[in-house]
């Protein structure tokens, strides 16, 4: 029976390995399957089967040709509703490529528009909701009361946010090195639990 409300959703896997026995395409996946089950339309992207340069310069961010990979990415994220995000953390952060990707489709005049008011700029990818599902080795109470969640913080308010994106969840999973096939198909399966919820 499809959903009450079906969504748009927008799955995107942020591994910079393709390597696919990484964790997090195996969440990637879940989610997608699970959302599908429920009648929602998914479409999946994994940032590292994408080529894109990096950005160096301001001018290049403001003005520079977009890359047709990314025209299509940002096509992508018009037509969502929903989009969720998953990633490792790498040296307390989001891995370079996904940053980059980020910094590529979420550029100025199409994710948020010329500053307002008290010089807050317009954000243009507002009515869209996100989960944001990031894997580490620490323990996960460990990154989120010691180090505060801050790259997770940063990339909420810093990033989606700023463009517009509410309300934004998260799932936090630690330890990812130490779980047993056990501990690993139960993530898979909450995973699947918010796919088909479209949250």
């Amino acid at each position: 029976m499809p959903p009450a409300d079906p969504k748009r959703i927008l799955v995107i896997d942020g591994h910079p390995d393709p390597q696919p026995e990484r964790f997090v395409h195996a969440l990637a996946d879940s989610y997608r399957a699970g959302a599908e089950s429920a009648g929602h339309d998914v479409r999946l992207v994994r940032v590292a089967e994408l080529d894109f340069p990096l950005l160096r310069t301001a001018h290049d961010y403001r003005h520079g040709e977009l890359p047709p990979v990314i025209r299509a990415q940002q096509q992508l994220l018009l037509w969502a509703q929903h989009v969720a995000v998953l990633f490792p953390l790498w040296l307390g952060s989001t891995p370079a490529l996904l940053k980059g990707y980020f910094e590529q489709a979420l550029r100025p005049d199409f994710a948020f528009g010329a500053e307002r008011g008290r010089g807050l700029p317009e954000k243009l990818l507002k009515g869209r909701s996100a989960r944001v599902i990031v894997t580490m080795g620490m323990p996960g109470m460990f990154y989120t009361l010691v180090y505060r969640a801050h790259s997770l913080r940063s990339l909420e308010r810093n990033i989606l946010a700023f463009v517009g994106f509410a309300p934004i969840r998260d799932t936090v999973i630690g330890s990812v090195e130490e779980l047993d096939a056990a501990a690993r198909d139960g993530w898979l399966a909450t995973v699947r639990r918010l796919g088909r919820r479209g949250s």
